[in-house]
């Protein structure tokens, strides 16, 4: 069940004594990976068994982080793959030696966060929220939920119940708010991000935001609409891993088109909003004043792409 990982209390309540463990090490029939912890074997450890290592040296312990999730069968498999540290959470009230190729995390109340599992880890929104807390960027925490969001088995609700296990978790109203709109199907977080980064901060003319059209279908809602000057804002505020890195791609090539083009509609997502902020509004600006828009960008602060561009 362990993957040939022992730990020193283990092989002792087998009835192994000091002198059999010294002479089952002789005989390259055990060896020592962490301290008190052992291998049943001397070649190279698994992802798995090193995740096994992990938790059981560091034990009670979950596996947390990047490692909640093994890495892929192709990651594996592929020449020069270099394995990351394995990541682990322990409560906040113990205090736990670091070893090479283990990283240590503490958390609050670390029972009601863990699943469980082989080996054992952190649940699924559990990990996604830690991840949050720790994140240095905006964008950086929602990337932590997209981690999880296209999860058929993660749902607004769980998010939910995971965020009420986490009293002090760091942007704790903004992330609330991101799972609400998760719920509703708004992007309302994302809207007053384009509202206070890119329009307001860089002095882009003020839209009209949620602007109803009537078209053969039905009544359709724009997000953001700058009426004199025939310009649309589409904002997505889809998540989902897999598809997550890619929409930002696609979304960065499709404004730089729209800037060289002058096509009427545009569509952000998160990263141009909370990533590229700078860079999203000098497209904008590029649209608005090829559409008639006699106004200037402002930079936002010392280093903003838009004050490099006259």
């Amino acid at each position: 069940m362990q993957d040939g990982i022992l730990t020193h209390a283990q092989l002792t309540a087998a009835g192994v004594t000091r002198a059999d463990l010294a002479r089952m090490q002789r005989r390259m029939e055990l060896r020592r990976v962490q301290p008190r912890v052992y291998v049943d074997h001397t070649g190279p450890l698994s992802w798995h068994q090193r995740a096994w290592a992990a938790v059981l040296y560091a034990a009670p312990a979950y596996l947390c982080g990047p490692s909640a999730e093994p890495p892929r069968s192709e990651q594996l498999a592929r020449p020069g793959f270099i394995p990351d540290p394995i990541h682990v959470a322990i409560d906040q009230t113990r205090r736990v030696n670091a070893q090479s190729g283990i990283v240590i995390h503490r958390l609050t109340n670390l029972e009601t966060h863990a699943y469980g599992g082989t080996p054992p880890r952190l649940r699924l929104e559990d990990n996604a929220l830690a991840l949050a807390h720790e994140a240095r960027t905006e964008i950086d925490a929602v990337a932590s939920l997209a981690q999880v969001a296209g999860r058929s088995y993660v749902t607004p609700g769980s998010l939910r119940a995971a965020l009420g296990r986490f009293p002090s978790l760091r942007r704790r109203a903004w992330i609330a708010k991101i799972i609400d709109d998760l719920e509703s199907g708004t992007h309302s977080v994302l809207e007053h991000g384009y509202l206070v980064k890119v329009e307001r901060a860089h002095g882009l003319p003020s839209a009209d935001r949620q602007v109803q059209r009537t078209t053969p279908s039905g009544s359709q809602f724009r997000d953001v609409a700058y009426e004199a000057y025939g310009l649309v804002v589409e904002l997505d505020g889809a998540l989902g891993h897999d598809t997550w890195r890619d929409q930002a791609r696609d979304a960065d090539r499709a404004l730089d088109d729209l800037a060289a083009t002058g096509a009427v509609t545009a569509r952000l997502r998160w990263h141009q909003v909370f990533d590229g902020p700078c860079r999203t509004a000098l497209s904008l600006a590029r649209i608005l004043k090829a559409r008639g828009w006699m106004g200037y960008p402002e930079p936002c602060s010392e280093p903003c792409l838009v004050g490099d561009t006259p």
